[in-house]
């Protein structure tokens, strides 16, 4: 969304900003996704009828993605399978796009670098020749592709959309009259389903989005998980218990794509949320934003300072002024019967065990 402010964008496409320029505004982000709506279905019928090279690599590869704009909780899913086939002894290797990268990784992998230390993340646009990296050069045995779904140039054996259930389909709109990154008829290409954050809305929401999937993508595996608060992380990356986190008064902030999902979160755990202040997703903190952090604390006067943990390893710091700050590390959980998603990556697991005997 480039410099446009992204809390003004989600009250112009929700509908919350009124008046004749909130409607015009509407109406040219209606037009521009007409023409969206158009490049999608050539990029997508390019692919389907193999006018655009595929290409394969020589282990199974994971794909984690979405249809929609924002955070629905890749990152914490990568992380989930990448400790899924570790504990299986088998050699993973995680590779993305990089969006925000500023130096060798962006935040997302700085992150994945210091949840998971012993798993190589690469980088960069090219992710078939990153993939061809991982399998020569770092023995790789398995692919993890973050982000994937709409990157159909490297070929995958497991295709895992997740879905945030606080909106599921992106407002019902294409980019950028809505949060689409693709019609949702395109959940008919993927292998399984994962709700994220199932747990913070009803019982009849989490039914009406299982039968939405089941109309787009029939009966593949649905699965719903939630984002469980693990630790608190400091600065430097050492952790320490959450404790009893209810009833303090806690500012927060972050640049995620999904801040209301950041701010369930808090409230979940029952802190006085004094205030949220939201950044840009991938925002590059300066040092005037870290200065207007401090003069904002210094006023709200918390007990302390929770942000996420993808906003703190750009950071740095365990402190805002007098304040002491922490990210909010959070796990991802399956809730329900996680077999249908053990099945699949058993299959692929007994793939990778074939290859290594033959």
């Amino acid at each position: 969304m480039g410099g446009i402010n992204p809390e003004a964008y989600l009250r112009l496409v929700r509908g919350e900003s009124r008046g004749p320029l909130a409607s015009l505004g509407r109406f040219g982000l209606g037009l521009g996704a007409l023409g969206y709506r158009f490049g999608v279905s050539v990029r997508t019928a390019a692919f389907d009828r193999g006018w655009k090279t595929v290409h394969h690599a020589a282990v199974p590869v994971v794909s984690v993605g979405n249809i929609t704009l924002g955070g629905t909780g890749k990152t914490p899913m990568v992380e989930w399978l990448a400790r899924w086939f570790r504990d299986r002894d088998v050699r993973v290797c995680l590779i993305s796009r990089g969006y925000g990268q500023a130096g060798s990784v962006n935040d997302e992998g700085l992150v994945l670098e210091e949840n998971l230390p012993d798993v190589p993340h690469l980088q960069g646009p090219d992710r078939a020749r990153l993939a061809a990296i991982a399998v020569e050069e770092l023995e790789t045995q398995v692919i993890l592709l973050d982000d994937g779904f709409q990157h159909r140039r490297l070929a995958r054996d497991l295709d895992i959309v997740l879905l945030d259930a606080l909106d599921p389909f992106g407002l019902g709109r294409l980019f950028p009259r809505g949060l689409l990154r693709e019609p949702v008829g395109a959940l008919g290409r993927a292998h399984a389903v994962v709700v994220s954050r199932a747990d913070l809305v009803s019982g009849d929401r989490r039914r009406w989005i299982r039968a939405q999937v089941a109309r787009r993508a029939g009966s593949i595996p649905l699965l719903e998980s939630r984002h469980a608060p693990r630790d608190l992380v400091d600065g430097e990356g050492n952790s320490e218990p959450l404790g009893d986190l209810s009833g303090r008064r806690v500012a927060a902030f972050c640049g995620v794509g999904n801040p209301e999902g950041f701010r369930g979160t808090l409230v979940g755990l029952g802190v006085e949320l004094v205030d949220l202040r939201i950044f840009p997703d991938h925002h590059p903190y300066d040092a005037g934003d870290v200065g207007g952090l401090e003069r904002w604390v210094g006023e709200a006067r918390p007990d302390f300072v929770l942000t996420t943990q993808k906003d703190l390893v750009k950071l740095r710091f365990s402190r805002l002024g007098e304040t002491p700050l922490r990210a909010l590390r959070i796990g991802l959980e399956i809730d329900g019967d996680p077999e249908p998603l053990n099945l699949l990556l058993s299959a692929l697991l007994s793939k990778i065990r074939s290859t290594e005997s033959g």
